[in-house]
């Protein structure tokens, strides 16, 4: 299969990370170049089908354009060539899951060991069996990774911490770097930029997840203490153990972000990256007035997020929405068109206190993906981060 100019690299190997067999990473690597292929060869003729085919039909009917993304999708529903790439685009993405679980079965004992093992550690675990999963992350399999975040099939699980460590960078091509860490390591190079003089004491992750995105922070602010949450307890210790294996010191926790243990006050700090679009209308303000009660004044809160739809063509935000309603992504599309200032203003913070920012991408082939577009299945694909959040005022 003609796959163009792919080439991701290579993980980098960490003391947990599942290390697949030549027939294993063969099998993951065509489905890695099977996305870029539908990225790079099939996913254009798209907007061919729309532009010669579809608005012709709708402007010929209506006699008008239509108006919104949600327009193109009813007229684009029943095209053939949507259809196709669409069917291809979801078949990849089980693809993807599949042939690392199976890498992931094949050595889950040694990689339990190897996370149970942790002596003398730098950082801490804290898990809370008890705690209730909400419903916005139980009710599908996100991104339709099988399990989720928090499914558990044996004591002390890091199964499915093993499978989405390996499987991001699959996902994104290898183009988030060796650490699958793009997204720590702009938000952290966006404040050095822009805040040199910001130097927090307490960091917390929202939604850490593995931790791919956290670990830059400790790199970034060393003589800071870092935290992060996440309501997956699989994932947290597997973050857990990757972190001590790197070398890292972070305190992870199970915990909701909509309402955690730590004091008012607590953080300077406060960041998630892609969490809001994995949160419900409702949690997502709660998450926001969280935040402000977690903020020391003079605190900063940075979501990081693929761009809004307001800041591209109706065609481009169509197409990006897909996952909304084919990759277990129900939130995806609400949070493309979130108002930073108004949840500021409810939340505590004055909408005055309200920022956005787009970030050049950290990795270091930004420079020639810039020029690229974001589409569905893709996070890696545009080569900027959007950046928005508050600050909560001294």
């Amino acid at each position: 299969m003609a796959t163009g100019a792919l080439n991701p690299g290579k993980q980098l190997e960490h003391g947990i990370l599942a290390m697949p067999t030549n027939e294993e990473e063969s099998r993951q690597l065509f489905v890695t170049s099977l996305k870029f292929h539908l990225a790079t060869k099939v996913a254009p003729g798209n907007k061919l089908a729309y532009e010669q085919r579809a608005l012709p039909a709708f402007v010929k009917e209506r006699g008008s354009e239509p108006a919104n993304r949600h327009e193109i999708r009813h007229l684009m529903d029943n095209d053939p060539y949507f259809r196709m790439w669409g069917a291809m685009q979801r078949t990849s993405q089980e693809m993807m899951w599949h042939s690392v679980q199976l890498s992931v079965e094949r050595q889950n004992a040694d990689i339990q060991n190897r996370g149970n093992a942790v002596a003398a550690p730098l950082g801490s675990l804290t898990l809370h069996p008890e705690m209730p999963v909400p419903a916005y992350v139980s009710a599908v399999d996100i991104h339709c990774m099988p399990g989720n975040y928090h499914g558990e099939y044996q004591q002390d699980d890091l199964a499915n911490g093993a499978v989405y460590d390996r499987a991001v960078w699959l996902y994104v091509m290898g183009r988030m770097g060796p650490l699958n860490d793009d997204m720590g390591q702009s938000l952290s190079s966006y404040l050095q930029q822009n805040r040199p003089d910001f130097k927090p004491k307490r960091i917390l992750d929202m939604g850490c997840g593995v931790g791919h995105s956290t670990l830059p922070y400790a790199d970034k602010f060393p003589e800071a203490e870092l935290h992060g949450i996440d309501v997956g307890a699989p994932m947290l210790r597997y973050a857990h153990a990757r972190a001590e294996s790197l070398g890292k010191r972070v305190h992870y926790s199970q915990q909701n972000a909509e309402a955690t243990d730590f004091p008012d006050g607590h953080f300077d700090l406060i960041v998630s990256h892609i969490l809001v679009h994995e949160t419900s209308h409702k949690a997502i303000r709660n998450i926001m007035k969280e935040a402000y009660r977690l903020l020391a004044p003079g605190g900063l809160l940075v979501h990081l997020e693929t761009p809004p739809y307001g800041a591209m063509s109706e065609f481009d935000a169509f197409l990006l929405d897909w996952d909304t309603r084919n990759n277990n992504e129900p939130f995806w599309g609400g949070s493309h068109e979130l108002d930073p200032s108004e949840l500021a203003e409810i939340s505590g913070f004055g909408a005055d206190a309200a920022f956005e920012h787009l970030q050049p991408s950290a990795f270091e082939e930004a420079a020639q993906r810039r020029t690229q577009k974001f589409q569905a299945g893709d996070f890696g694909g545009g080569g900027a981060w959007y950046l928005w959040g508050a600050e909560k005022k001294a």
